[in-house]
């Protein structure tokens, strides 16, 4: 019988929540593989019982006080890299999906409720439980690497990021919020960055810091991957070559700091005239032309006259509606950037389709 009970798969649950944390024990208990479960309920505790017992998965709740589930699994990911680990929370924030997904977490899961979400919680649990350890990176299961760049870049962090996609591999140095080099199969610089971004699938791994890398990229890292977003865009449907003067004023984007995408729509449609840093661009048009016409059907009500610009403020981004001829702009700016710098460089925007 002791034989059985090693062999078993051990899971340990963190969790400041007593009572969920016994809820989450007689859940998992359900597994067929009928693992053993200790629980902890500290970021603290967790780490000291990882030091002295073997486990094969940690499920651990994002939001709890003093070391909180981001860096418990921040450790983890150095500590014990080959522990399978779960990200729980009760709120969906896409910034705290980002943040795990980027630390290279199996499965970022919000908390289930109904049955049916029960069900398929444990399925993904047990799969988990039944891989056997294995080489390779974890992580982009769904973040695509547009999104870990931006997020390692607003977060200032230093870092490698080494990305594999079948037999091909590369690196790219981020160095205080930096993207300094990038490097793949014989090129280095901005060609190695752009041919990194083309990979569609992939996955990637967290390296050290390397402070001593020379810096062989100068452009901003928005910039640079506007311009990826414009090669795939013009290879996949020619977006980048429709409307007079188009070509020119998108590959003037990238030499404006600051930007983070940029929609232009004609008036009442929601499918782009040109798509710059967005992988769901019909879906931002969409909620474009429907903020539009509510301020245009409030500026009739007031009679305050023309609409010129509207700009809403956000701590992920900045974002800045405006008209221009025939066309509707939706563009987003980095959160650094103030009221003052986003309505002068948009003017640099509209004056490239002004042409």
């Amino acid at each position: 019988m002791r034989k059985e009970s090693r062999a078993r798969p051990r899971i340990l649950l963190v969790d400041d929540d007593p009572d969920l944390l016994e809820m989450y024990r007689d859940l998992l208990g359900q597994l067929p593989s009928e693992p053993e479960i200790q629980t902890a309920g500290s970021g603290a505790r967790a780490m000291a019982l990882l030091e002295t017992e073997d486990f094969r998965l940690m499920v651990c709740d994002l939001r709890m006080p003093r070391m909180d589930g981001l860096q418990v699994l921040s450790i983890v990911r150095r500590t014990h890299p080959q522990l399978r680990t779960v990200a729980l929370t009760s709120v969906l924030d896409e910034e705290f999906r980002s943040r795990a997904y980027a630390l290279g977490v199996d499965l970022f899961w919000q908390k289930p409720g109904s049955e049916e979400e029960i069900r398929m919680f444990l399925e993904c649990l047990e799969s988990l439980l039944g891989r056997e350890t294995e080489g390779g990176f974890r992580g982009m299961q769904s973040k695509s690497l547009v999104d870990i760049i931006q997020l390692e870049c607003l977060s200032q962090s230093s870092l490698v990021l080494r990305i594999t996609n079948g037999n091909l591999t590369g690196k790219l140095w981020i160095q205080e919020g930096q993207l300094i080099d990038a490097e793949t199969d014989g090129q280095r610089g901005e060609p190695a960055f752009h041919q990194i971004l083309s990979w569609q699938t992939g996955h990637f791994e967290t390296l050290p810091a390397e402070p001593s890398r020379p810096r062989a990229i100068t452009k901003p890292y928005n910039g640079l991957l506007l311009e990826s977003a414009q090669a795939l865009d013009e290879g996949r449907t020619g977006l980048g070559s429709d409307g007079p003067g188009a070509p020119a004023a998108a590959a003037g984007l990238s030499e404006i700091e600051g930007i983070e995408f940029v929609l232009a729509l004609q008036h009442g449609q929601t499918t782009p005239r040109i798509a710059r840093g967005l992988e769901d661009s019909k879906r931002m048009g969409a909620w474009a032309q429907q903020s539009l016409a509510g301020f245009r059907s409030l500026e009739e009500r007031l009679g305050a006259g023309p609409l010129e610009q509207v700009e809403a403020l956000g701590s992920r981004r900045h974002v800045v509606l405006v008209e221009q001829g025939d066309l509707d702009f939706c563009v987003g700016w980095k959160p650094s950037m103030n009221v003052g710098q986003v309505r002068t460089l948009m003017k640099k925007v509209l004056a490239l389709w002004a042409c």
